[in-house]
């Protein structure tokens, strides 16, 4: 259970106090942001950064302006899938985010280090601050949806990005196993805690498909991911089968070229959010 602690920079309670003090930082003046969607799972390793991608593909394809903001600052993944090389540039008064081939605008550390691998070893307010600046300092330009792609877990950097972006909802990824179910239902539970909607579930890696035969098979076992959708009463579920097309287009930079319609009714979704 959460105690008010009197600072609510650290403080996940809902209290008065916080209603009175809005912590949400500023745009950058260049910025004209309409929804901003939150993708978030309980652990890493779960396909959170694949699910942001094809999110942003799909509002794309629907004709809005999209972006992402690349959250996840020690696992940075959003630039290879998209297939960007170049770095991003500087005005003098903002950072301006990296266009993918289609027109998703970008935003990533891995955009502004001088090499990709180089390790980012940040204490946690550094790297929270660093996700509050790619809000305030980056000149987005006119953006319809923008997907946060936030690093795993219920530390520092989600509870930066709850507090101080205008978040609009967020999608919740999953596996399978058993163990995770459990680290989903944190995850939920935050998003009631900072109350922020929960638009819907992700379940990736949810089956294999046969290409010889066609039957599905549940490498991880049986779904548990109706059952805490119901619990939550959450009504919008997907689950995104282990295809190697799919790892394929991240790792090759071309996932704007997917094809599928498993996150269609997500994305249906999130285009009807008020």
């Amino acid at each position: 259970m959460s105690e008010c602690t009197h600072n609510c920079e650290t403080c996940g309670a809902s209290c008065s106090q916080r209603e009175k003090e809005s912590l949400l930082a500023p745009a950058n003046r260049d910025s004209n942001v309409k929804k901003v969607i939150g993708v978030v799972s309980g652990k890493g390793g779960v396909g959170k950064s694949m699910v942001t991608s094809l999110m942003a593909v799909l509002m794309q394809r629907k004709g809005y302006n999209t972006a992402v903001l690349d959250a996840d600052i020690t696992g940075p993944s959003i630039p290879k899938a998209f297939g960007l090389k170049s770095k991003a540039e500087s005005t003098g008064e903002s950072l301006l985010p990296v266009k993918s081939k289609l027109g998703t605008s970008v935003m990533s550390v891995n955009l502004l280090l001088e090499n990709i691998t180089d390790p980012v070893i940040w204490r946690g307010p550094v790297l929270a601050g660093t996700v509050k600046q790619f809000w305030t300092d980056v000149a987005w330009g006119d953006v319809d949806y923008m997907f946060v792609d936030m690093p795993p877990g219920t530390g520092d950097v989600p509870l930066t990005v709850f507090q101080s972006l205008p978040i609009d909802g967020i999608i919740v990824v999953a596996s399978p196993q058993e163990l995770v179910s459990m680290i989903v239902e944190k995850a939920v539970k935050m998003a009631s805690m900072m109350n922020v909607p929960i638009i819907g579930l992700v379940e990736n890696m949810s089956y294999f498909k046969c290409p010889d035969c066609g039957k599905e098979h549940k490498i991880f076992g049986d779904s548990h991911i109706d059952d805490i959708a119901k619990k939550y009463s959450i009504d919008i579920v997907c689950k995104l089968p282990m295809d190697n097309k799919l790892a394929a287009g991240c790792d090759a930079g071309t996932i704007e070229l997917f094809e599928g319609d498993w996150l269609d009714k997500l994305a249906d979704c999130v285009e009807g959010l008020k």
